[in-house]
């Protein structure tokens, strides 16, 4: 009982300490004073008297060591220590009090400007004096990947300057950017806490001495009207003062022209979902482009630049596809202004034009010593076979579902079949309306159903299908009650499609969706499967915009409807398989068919990280060997013709017979 009853005691005595400690803070300044004063001559008093007493020659008298003692803690305290008559020593302790008052405040006030102005500073509302810097406006997602593409832009340069204006506290933002970004080498860095919207906190950044200004598309409802006001405040704040390039995005193609009309004749503002929608459609026909796409975009390997080489005045174009060794051309910037991607063989360079080429960085296009080996006897021509139909599987149902189809429809193979699921009354109607054109090449059907049900996908035979598009809500309230949005319900349906490949024995192809970058390394799908974030996609495409404005008539030509376009195609439509070839033969064989060659896929070395097989501008001196299913990446009008890996048998004779009932079936021949 005893030993129990000490253990209840010896218990609480640290949680009472602690408690009776935070009561005697919580008393106010007063009482504070007094503990402290308490505490101070509790511990100076004896340690002043001990050292009086340690002392060798410590008075004989205890008036003397009294005396000694008030000495040492007057010293100590800084209160004086005098002797004489009490009432000197009393005024020299108030003279000391007065003095130690004095000097505490002046120490006080100076201690709390310096504080405030430590805290304005990181509230953020300082003028960042910088000239030829990158300006960011706005705060989402997309903050990470530009900023990160920027680091890596301005590895070869010195004293890179990004600027950030958001409307979140200046320590978070760069603690965030810290975080996803890394170490930021050569550039540095300044985040401004704001509202883009007020054109006297956009001058904080200083837009008008910037080398350009990127605005960020805010997520939710609202976003593109935010674009729009931040870019006429943008407007606002440099108007008469400077001309920066401007670079925005919106999602709703019908805001568009206003934002465009907002940022101006210098700006460009690219469209998100038209973008996203075509990348999607033509990556469903072509797997393995979205990779192509990602190493072109992003600066850790090779990428656009626009170059002026004076040497090639007067060359045509043919003759500049083998004018360099480590680099790919690709098209012209025209002096007089305008963009041709893939121009005819017999085009003429001019000398106020540029050469548009893919590249490792700025200053490697660098020209060949002398003519480059071209292997005549490997050089093949295309066979002039029909692709055959093929069948497209579509899961889930968005804004760009319409784009998505319009884009896919006129290069599907005749006779080709595209199979909508969509859930909710709006969905299904939207895909209905979509289905019902009879214009299209493909015969689109249309079904009821949850796309994260396995027994819903289970009756479509998905084995049966060559193609498929999984596709995301954008927003939580599109989906059924009770039904996962967004990313969480792609997810989950990856996972019923990959066990669904997995008891069929077939891959399918697929290309998902994505809203949020980071759970793509979270979908369950095989090493090199095609996912396209949007967010992620457009933050890229107007990262190289910034640091080039030349390119963007080059995207602009890349990503339309009726220009070239970057596509996979089988290596045995240019050279022979199974023999050594230079690559130079290889773009020398695209340079007759009116294709730009810039690289190539290795089947076999698809699922390898990082690159998963594909390889942008190799050195077109080093020889390669092409297997039958191997890829080249060229960039060639559109057309029908058959991609890399399309050449799929009829559906006849394709595994599976059941199909379940169809809300709606209508659509082409």
């Amino acid at each position: 009982m005893t030993g129990r009853r000490t253990t209840q005691r010896r218990g609480p005595d640290l949680p009472r300490t602690r408690y009776w400690f935070d009561s005697v803070m919580a008393r106010g300044t007063p009482v504070l004073i007094g503990w402290l004063t308490l505490v101070c001559l509790a511990v100076v008093v004896p340690a002043s008297a001990a050292l009086v007493w340690a002392d060798r020659r410590v008075p004989a008298t205890w008036s003397g060591r009294l005396l000694a003692v008030w000495v040492s803690v007057g010293q100590t305290l800084k209160i004086g220590g005098a002797v004489g008559s009490p009432l000197y020593v009393l005024f020299s302790v108030l003279l000391a009090l007065v003095a130690l008052l004095f000097v505490s405040t002046l120490v006080s006030l100076i201690t709390t400007g310096l504080n405030d102005k430590v805290l304005a500073l990181r509230r953020g509302r300082s003028t960042v004096l910088e000239e030829q810097h990158t300006v960011l406006l706005g705060w989402s997602d997309q903050v990470f990947p530009i900023v990160s593409e920027l680091i890596a832009a301005n590895a070869n340069q010195r004293r890179a300057v990004v600027a950030v204006l958001g409307p979140k506290d200046k320590a978070e933002m760069e603690d965030e950017i810290a975080l996803a970004a890394g170490r930021l080498g050569h550039t540095r860095l300044f985040c401004r806490s704001g509202v883009t919207t007020d054109p006297a906190v956009v001058a904080l950044v200083r837009p008008e001495t910037a080398r350009a200004v990127l605005v960020l598309t805010r997520e939710g409802e609202g976003g593109d009207a935010h674009v729009v006001k931040t870019l006429l405040a943008l407007e606002a704040a440099v108007r008469g003062r400077g001309r920066p390039g401007v670079v925005a995005a919106v999602r709703d193609g019908r805001h568009h022209r206003a934002a465009q009309l907002a940022a101006g004749p210098h700006g460009r503002v690219l469209n998100i979902e038209d973008v996203t929608a075509r990348l999607i459609a033509r990556t469903s026909r072509q797997p393995g482009l979205s990779l192509v796409h990602q190493e072109l975009l992003d600066f850790a390997g090779d990428e656009f630049y626009t170059v002026r080489e004076p040497a090639l005045t007067g060359r045509t174009f043919g003759e500049l596809l083998l004018a360099y060794a480590t680099s790919s051309v690709v098209g012209i910037v025209r002096g007089a202004g305008g963009v041709e991607l893939n121009p005819a063989a017999g085009s003429v360079l001019g000398a106020d034009d540029r050469i548009v080429l893919v590249t490792e960085d700025d200053d490697t296009a660098v020209m060949a010593d002398g003519p480059l080996p071209v292997d005549e006897a490997a050089i093949v021509l295309p066979g002039g076979s029909a692709p055959h139909p093929e069948r497209f599987l579509m899961l889930g149902w968005n804004r760009r579902a319409p784009l998505i189809i319009d884009q896919l429809d006129p290069c599907a193979p005749e006779g080709s079949e595209l199979v909508v699921v969509a859930q909710g009354e709006e969905a299904l109607r939207d895909a209905a309306r979509c289905a019902r054109s009879h214009a299209r090449r493909m015969r689109v059907t249309v079904h009821g159903g949850d796309i994260t049900d396995p027994g819903a996908l289970g009756a479509l035979d998905v084995p049966s299908f060559d193609r498929a598009i999984v596709l995301g809500y954008d927003d939580a309230d599109d989906a059924a009650p009770g039904a996962l949005a967004g990313d969480d319900r792609t997810l989950v349906t990856l996972l019923h499609l990959r066990a669904l490949e997995e008891a069929s024995g077939r891959e399918l192809a697929v290309v998902t969706e994505m809203a949020d970058d980071r759970n793509r390394l979270l979908a369950p799908a095989r090493e090199g499967a095609d996912f396209i974030v949007g967010g992620r996609l457009i933050s890229l495409l107007m990262t190289q915009i910034a640091e080039n404005r030349h390119l963007a008539d080059v995207f602009d030509s890349l990503f339309s409807a009726d220009g070239d376009s970057l596509h996979l195609r089988p290596a045995t439509h240019y050279v022979a398989p199974g023999r050594p070839v230079t690559f130079a033969t290889v773009v020398e064989s695209g340079r007759r068919q009116g294709h730009c060659v810039i690289g190539y896929r290795v089947y076999e070395d698809a699922s390898q990280d990082p690159s998963y097989g594909v390889r942008i501008n190799p050195d077109k001196r080093v020889p390669v060997r092409f297997g039958a299913q191997d890829s080249v990446i060229v960039l060639a009008p559109e057309s029908a013709a058959p991609a890399a890996g399309s050449a799929a048998p009829p559906p006849d004779a394709l595994p599976g017979s059941r199909k379940p009932a169809a809300v709606e079936t209508t659509g082409g021949p």
